[in-house]
């Protein structure tokens, strides 16, 4: 029994997930202080202020807290833009730099198409 506990807990996809888990967690929080202590300033700059919590309205002894919503949606949105510009957009340049000359090559068939394609495409001219 102890030895199949042993062996679950050693399986290669538990380790891969938990090691995934960790760096997720590390890269949440490298990306939350960018966006918290580079970016929010600059959103600071440009409208006034950096956090909209105090934003409130009451209506009947409720309170609606609207800058709050207001500053999450500021720091989702400035995260995601963190991310894509900063890690996708990166990451997929080398990517398509490192790719070689083995991914563009073209089989038969697909050569066929594209050389009817030409063909359709200069007889239109």
């Amino acid at each position: 029994m102890l030895s199949e506990f042993r062996d679950f807990l050693m399986r290669g996809n538990l380790l891969e997930l938990a090691v995934a888990f960790v760096m997720g967690l590390a890269f949440a929080a490298l990306i939350g202080s960018f966006v918290d202590d580079l970016i929010m300033p600059i959103v600071a700059m440009l409208i006034g202020k950096p956090d909209f919590s105090g934003l409130t309205f009451t209506i009947n002894d409720a309170v609606f807290r609207y800058g709050a919503f207001i500053t999450a949606a500021i720091t989702f949105v400035t995260t995601a833009a963190a991310i894509f510009f900063f890690v996708v957009k990166p990451i997929s340049a080398i990517t398509a730099r490192t790719r070689g000359a083995e991914d563009e090559v073209v089989d038969d068939e697909e050569r066929r198409h594209q050389e009817l394609l030409a063909a359709i495409r200069e007889s239109r001219v």
